[in-house]
């Protein structure tokens, strides 16, 4: 989508602090981190919500997370995985994403 943002990171047209990235799969800095550790990871194909993902990208996206986890460090310490789907549910850029969150103890209220 050319309106897209988390297209034009893919496409190198915004700048980002890229912490990942595969084929399939990139992962970078949230520009306005909710914990010390806030990665977005996406998919490279724009693909609107998680509703409209098939189970392989669902795959690639977790296995990607994984890898994260391991390469930050957190995968012992705990982290969050969230994704949101929709307006009222928070989805502010229409690609779907998930975040990881970590650094601190996160309480177990999510909204």
């Amino acid at each position: 989508m050319e309106d897209c943002i988390f297209c034009k990171i893919i496409k190198k047209e915004i700048p980002s602090d890229i912490v990942y990235q595969d084929e399939n799969v990139i992962a970078f800095k949230d520009i306005n981190p909710q914990a010390p550790i806030h990665i977005i990871v996406i998919p490279k194909i724009h693909i609107k919500s998680v509703l409209e993902a098939d189970k392989e990208t669902i795959g690639m996206i977790f296995q990607a997370i994984n890898k994260i986890a391991n390469q930050e460090k957190i995968e012992k310490t705990g982290f969050r995985v969230i994704t949101n789907c929709g307006k009222n549910a928070g989805q502010t850029v229409e690609h779907l994403h998930f975040h990881i969150l970590a650094g601190r103890e996160l309480d177990e209220k999510i909204c």
